[in-house]
């Protein structure tokens, strides 16, 4: 029999929040699409109502208070019982469906306090790290400092790919200490890169021996996240930032990815019909961050052009699933999920064009978007520019 402990609560506190919350919203999509009927709309045109009236709206009124009223009991009768059982340690499993989750109602799961909400924070060779006492945790401290960051939906433990974690590979071999991020991916870049930039002036004041270097390397949105704290740490006139030499990105979706475009477009298109608009909220339930990569937002104001720094050395690697360049391979398909042009950096308005030199650019062929967690021509070259 498997043994029950804190963890295992805490995520059924979560999830039974998660449910009702679905709940809750599935109601009144149904109540929308009832009334949308009542109303009997031409096929065209915006549905003008929000909810139906009289008996119909006092059933649904009903619905949600009783749904409400199940899942405070559900919570509340949770919440002693995690008191009564051990601290477990959460398995690798636990930790990708969390991280899966966070990624699609991340916002959602902080803004209702859910016990599944990620809280920002380092870790070491897979130990939690202290901002203010890290020395408890990372005992080979030297004075190079290598931060990893994971992309939508992931966490730390995606570095490691069949059975060989390269990126901390890459790090002892260029004298440098690993230190992972995991974080809530579901919440706005802007937000994530702001978190960022806080914590890091408190890790690196409180590091072990002087920090001389701080380099970052972000997959995907991990990228992007790192090039926001960036900007937020400039603004705040952190200490940290002149001790960020390198900024790798790989698959980091610059000018953004089209499949989150093409949803967005569908949300519209799917709005032109009253009968059909109520379902746009599905389609809507996509996160903060998630809608952030439509354009690879990592501001709160939106796509604005946000240049990259002057004082630090910026590297982009990104792939293609084809065999060879090509302008269809590029545009259309890139590495399954970003565009050679966004990945590197490249807009069609020059001005938002990302200054890489060619020489800080490296594309690998025939590899998709995770495979640049784990090929080994990646690392090679990571190294090789570490060193």
């Amino acid at each position: 029999m498997s043994t029950i402990n804190r963890t295992t609560v805490s995520d059924l506190r979560g999830a039974a929040r998660l449910a009702v919350d679905a709940t809750l919203g599935i109601t009144t999509l149904v109540e929308k699409m009832h009334h949308t009927i009542q109303l009997v709309h031409p096929p065209l045109g915006a549905s003008r109502a929000e909810s139906t009236r009289g008996l119909t709206g006092l059933i649904y009124r009903s619905i949600r208070g009783t749904t409400r009223v199940i899942g405070k009991g559900l919570d509340a009768g949770l919440i002693p019982v995690a008191a009564l059982v051990p601290e477990g340690v959460p398995t690798e499993a636990r930790n990708a469906w969390v991280s899966a989750i966070n990624g699609v109602y991340g916002d959602h799961l902080e803004r209702t306090a859910n016990p599944l909400a990620i809280e920002m924070s380092f870790l070491h060779q897979g130990d939690f790290v202290d901002c203010e006492r890290p020395g408890d945790v990372v005992q080979d401290a030297s004075g190079k400092v290598l931060l990893a960051i994971h992309g939508l939906c992931l966490n730390e433990q995606h570095w490691i790919r069949d059975g060989h974690h390269r990126i901390a590979q890459v790090a002892a071999a260029s004298g440098h200490t690993i230190i992972h991020l995991r974080y809530n991916s579901g919440r706005s870049i802007d937000a994530n890169g702001r978190s960022l930039a806080v914590l890091l002036e408190v890790l690196l004041a409180h590091w072990p021996v002087p920090v001389t270097q701080l380099a970052i390397v972000g997959h995907s949105m991990g990228g992007l996240v790192a090039r926001s704290a960036m900007h937020h740490g400039t603004a705040a006139g952190n200490s940290w930032r002149s001790r960020l030499r390198r900024l790798f990105s790989l698959g980091t979706p610059h000018h953004g990815a089209p499949l989150e475009r093409g949803g967005n477009r569908l949300d519209y298109v799917m709005e032109l019909s009253p009968y059909v608009a109520p379902f746009t909220s599905l389609g809507r339930a996509r996160s903060a961050g998630i809608t952030d990569l439509r354009y690879g937002s990592i501001t709160d104001v939106g796509p604005e052009a946000v240049p990259l720094p002057d004082d630090v050395e910026c590297y982009a690697l990104a792939a293609t699933l084809g065999k060879r360049r090509g302008l269809v391979a590029d545009r259309l398909i890139g590495d399954g999920l970003v565009p050679l042009d966004s990945a590197l950096g490249r807009h069609p308005d020059a001005g938002r064009t990302l200054a890489i030199p060619k020489s800080r650019q490296w594309i690998g062929y025939e590899m998709g978007h995770l495979d640049l967690l784990g090929r080994p021509e990646v690392y090679s070259q990571l190294e090789q520019w570490l060193r």
